[in-house]
């Protein structure tokens, strides 16, 4: 199904591992170096706060996005948002930063923190667009091909 959905086709429901096979399935689409379904099933274990974006009628629900969020002090660091990619290009990333930032307000956090992949512009300039600020980096962060590593742009964004 490639329609574009509106946003009253579409809900937000706790990601559970009954999700996995769905997350896994477009993480594995959007990325070279994917998250695994351990490094979700910890994420769910810590007790960060994890959605899925699902669109379409209950029952023959279709994965939109996802994103995973750890809380700490006065600050939530997003780890993980990803749009599918049959979907991207249709506002979904800014619906989930718009709920992101919902809840991460209800937590009492001032800020939000991510890193991107440098080489990410596309995901970048969504950031930009969303109020997040280019404050740092970070060297070899990320894997890359034939083993080499990928730096990454520390952004953040004021919530108060």
């Amino acid at each position: 199904m490639n329609a574009v959905l509106q946003p009253a086709e579409a809900r937000f429901e706790p990601m559970t591992a009954a999700w996995f096979e769905a997350v896994l399935r477009v993480e594995n689409s959007a990325y070279a170096h994917p998250w695994s379904q351990g490094n979700f099933s910890d994420s769910l274990d810590a007790g960060y706060q994890a959605q899925v974006l699902a669109g379409g009628p209950e029952g023959a629900s279709e994965l939109l996005g996802y994103f995973v969020a750890m809380k700490g002090v006065d600050e939530v660091h997003l780890l993980n948002i990803t749009v599918a990619p049959a979907h991207q290009r249709q506002g979904w990333a800014r619906v989930m930063l718009d709920a992101l930032a919902l809840w991460s307000r209800g937590q009492g956090a001032l800020w939000l923190w991510l890193e991107v992949r440098m080489s990410n512009e596309r995901a970048r300039a969504v950031y930009e667009q969303y109020g997040f600020r280019h404050v740092g980096s970070r060297r070899q962060y990320y894997p890359a091909a034939n083993g080499q590593r990928e730096d990454a742009v520390v952004m953040s964004l004021g919530l108060s």
